[in-house]
């Protein structure tokens, strides 16, 4: 490709991604399309603002949020039906991805009106990415707030042998934790913060024996289950004359110590026997 000559930019919707942390990992095709924006759809104003003006960019922002993307996409439409060039971005990361673009992106297919994904930061392939864990994977993002429902939800993906990513608030994890120790013993974990950023931290440990973390910690925390662990533990019910010994056990060693044992001595899975010991607790 000639580097002189200049990409020509056909109206329409841009989905630009933007940087997770470090404000160099935006691409130069992203830069161009936002310069050349009549105008910019984000969440927060503020935030892109920041974004904006580091980038030198003085392209029109519009705010573009849940609770008013309905209204704004009809303007959009009209916008880009005039030829008009209409990028859409996040605070972080690729557009769409547990955040508003949908309505808009559904009503542009239906008018038959372009639409234009410009690749770039992602949390959810750069956690995957340093993960380790198995390239077949799963994104939820966030999990449901309501008990029920998030107990439906971790019980139908724990039956799914995969890698399986989610988006955790940090006010939140500790929490999210303690369910997961339900559902996903026979797996290892990894809780990326700050990723790009100078105190990007990876956390890595196995769901059965991560402990909570500071409850000081701020922002939107990647996690990333692992593939089941394959274990080599076949046998899946407990023993009536194991029972007894698992109750008179825990009257004098910890949860983990018992599981520890038991499983071993015994050839169960370790989620087995924890989940018997959780059930003397109710």
């Amino acid at each position: 490709m000639d580097k002189n000559k200049k990409q020509i930019i056909n109206s329409g919707l841009y989905l630009v991604s933007t940087p997770i942390g470090n404000m160099e990992d935006i691409t130069l095709r992203a830069i161009n399309i936002l310069k050349e924006s009549d105008i910019i759809l984000c969440e927060d104003t503020r935030r892109s603002g920041k974004l904006l003006s580091y980038l030198q960019i003085k392209s029109t922002l519009w705010p573009y949020h849940k609770f008013n993307e309905k209204k704004v996409s009809k303007n959009i439409i009209e916008s880009i039906r005039k030829n008009k060039i209409i990028s859409l971005i996040s605070d972080a990361g690729t557009p769409t991805i547990s955040d508003p673009g949908m309505i808009l992106i559904n009503k542009c297919i239906k008018e038959n009106l372009n639409v234009y994904p410009v690749p770039g930061p992602s949390a959810v392939t750069s956690a995957v990415s340093v993960s380790g864990f198995g390239d077949k994977y799963i994104f939820y993002g966030f999990l449901p707030k309501k008990k029920n429902e998030l107990s439906n939800t971790l019980k139908n993906l724990h039956n799914l042998d995969y890698t399986i990513v989610f988006f955790i608030p940090s006010s939140k994890i500790n929490f999210y934790i303690s369910q997961f120790k339900k559902y996903f013993l026979d797996r290892k974990i990894i809780i990326a913060r700050e990723m790009t950023k100078i105190h990007e931290d990876f956390i890595r440990d196995k769901v059965e024996t991560i402990k909570s973390l500071p409850e000081n910690l701020k922002g939107e925390l990647t996690v990333v289950l692992s593939e089941k662990i394959k274990e080599k533990n076949i046998k899946r019910e407990i023993d009536e004359s194991v029972k007894i010994e698992i109750k008179k056990m825990l009257k004098k060693y910890s949860h983990k110590d018992v599981v520890e044992f038991i499983s071993k001595k015994e050839d169960l899975q370790k989620r087995v026997v924890y989940n018997f010991c959780l059930s003397l607790k109710k």
